[in-house]
C-alpha cells in the first residue's frame, strides 16, 4: 500500500473529547464530527483521506456495553479492507473494558485500532484531546518500509504512550496522564518523534483474515476482597441466577482468607461449573498461587489463576469465551493461556 492509498476511519462514540461547551448554559454537549477541522485545522496537514463515523446518538462511556463493542466490531470488519487504520474516540470511564474486548473480538486483528479520548473537551483551550487524536491519527497510519503496519493491534494512546489496549488501567480520574500499563512495557513513546518499542509489539504474519466475533456472555460478577468481609456476601455473589464466572480480586500474589466457610463456599461454586478466576487488586505484579499456603489453598479448590491480567481484561476474556459455548474446564483452560496478549504467563 502506497503512501496514496493511506486512510483513516475515525469513529466517534461518545465522551469528553468530542463535547463543546454551550456558550449561553454552559453545559457540555456533543459535536458533530464535521466540525472536527474548526477545532482541529491540522488535520488538513495529513494529506490523506479522514472519513468519519458517528454513534448518533453519542454514548457516555458509562453507558458502554456489548452492544456497542459489537457494533465496533461491525464497523470494523465492514470497512476493514478500505482503510490502513482505525482510530476509535471513547469516553475515559470504560475505554480499557472497550480496548480488551475488542483484541479479543478482532481475531487475526493486522491493522492497528487505536483508542483515545481526553481529560478535557476538544474545545478548550488547554485540551489534552487535540494531541491524543492527532498522534493517534499518525500511529494508525504508521508503516515499516515494508509497508507492514508498525501497530497491528488494539491500543489505546494517551498522554504520550501506546499501550496495548487489554493491559491498560484507567488510573487517574484528574491528570491528562489517565491511564497506565503496568505490567507490559509501553509499545510507543511520543516525543518529537514517535518511539516504537518493536520488541513488544504484535508482529502480524499477514497469513490469516480479520476474524471478527460477536458472541459474548454478560453472566459474570466481580468480588473484590476486604478484610471482615461476610459469608452471607460472597454467598450472595456466589447464588447469583444464572452466574458462569467471577473475577476474584484478591490481596498481593492471589493470597485470600483461610477461613473453612470461604473456602467451602469456592469449592462448591467451582464444582458447580462457575470459574473462579483469580487476579490482585494491586496495580502491578502477577498471581502466583503457588508462591504462598493462602493463594495454593484457592488452586486445590478450583480457583485459576489470572498471572498478570487487569480486571477489565479478565472480565471482558471471560464474556468472549463464555459467549463461545466453552465448557467450565475449556474456559478455565484458555483463560490461563493468552489470546491477543492479554497475560504473561
Amino acid at each position: 500500500m502506497n503512501v496514496d492509498d493511506t486512510s483513516v476511519l475515525l469513529i466517534y462514540t461518545g465522551g469528553t473529547i468530542g463535547m463543546i461547551e454551550n456558550a449561553e448554559t454552559g453545559a457540555l454537549e456533543n459535536f458533530n464530527l464535521e466540525q472536527l477541522q474548526k477545532y482541529i485545522p491540522e488535520l488538513q496537514n495529513f494529506g490523506f483521506r479522514i472519513d468519519t463515523y458517528q454513534f448518533d446518538p453519542p454514548m457516555d462511556s458509562s453507558d458502554m456495553d456489548p452492544d456497542a463493542w459489537q457494533k465496533l466490531v461491525r464497523i470494523i470488519s465492514d470497512h476493514y479492507e478500505a482503510y490502513s487504520g482505525f482510530v476509535i474516540l471513547h469516553g475515559t470511564d470504560t475505554m480499557s473494558y472497550t480496548a480488551s474486548a475488542l483484541s479479543f473480538m478482532l481475531e487475526n486483528l493486522g491493522k492497528p485500532v487505536i483508542l483515545t479520548g481526553s481529560q478535557l473537551p476538544i474545545g478548550v483551550l488547554r485540551t489534552d484531546g487535540k494531541e491524543n487524536l492527532l498522534t493517534s491519527i499518525e500511529i494508525a497510519t504508521a508503516r515499516h518500509l515494508s509497508g507492514r503496519p508498525m501497530v497491528p493491534e488494539v491500543c489505546i494512546f494517551f498522554e504520550n504512550h501506546l499501550m496495548r489496549g487489554n493491559r491498560t488501567t484507567k488510573m487517574n480520574a484528574e491528570n491528562f496522564n489517565a491511564f497506565r500499563s503496568f505490567n507490559y512495557p509501553v509499545l510507543a513513546s511520543a516525543g518529537i518523534h514517535i518511539k516504537y518499542n518493536n520488541g513488544q509489539i504484535h508482529a502480524y504474519q499477514g497469513k490469516s483474515k480479520l476474524k471478527p466475533h460477536y458472541l459474548l456472555d454478560t453472566h459474570i460478577a466481580i468480588l473484590k476482597l476486604f478484610p471482615g468481609i461476610q459469608e452471607e456476601v460472597v454467598a450472595s455473589v456466589l447464588a447469583t441466577e444464572g452466574l458462569k464466572a467471577v473475577v476474584l480480586e484478591t490481596y498481593g500474589s492471589g493470597n485470600a482468607p483461610r477461613k473453612e466457610w470461604f473456602l467451602r463456599r469456592l469449592k462448591e461454586a467451582c464444582d458447580k461449573g462457575i470459574v473462579i478466576v483469580n487476579v490482585t487488586q494491586c496495580r502491578a505484579g502477577m498471581v502466583e498461587m503457588s508462591r504462598y499456603e493462602t493463594g495454593y489453598r484457592l488452586m486445590k479448590v478450583g480457583v485459576v489463576s489470572g498471572y498478570d491480567s487487569t480486571t477489565e481484561s479478565a472480565v471482558t476474556k471471560l464474556m468472549f469465551l463464555l459467549g463461545h459455548n466453552y465448557s467450565p474446564d475449556e474456559v478455565r483452560q484458555w483463560m490461563t493461556q493468552p489470546l491477543a496478549g492479554e497475560i504473561t504467563v
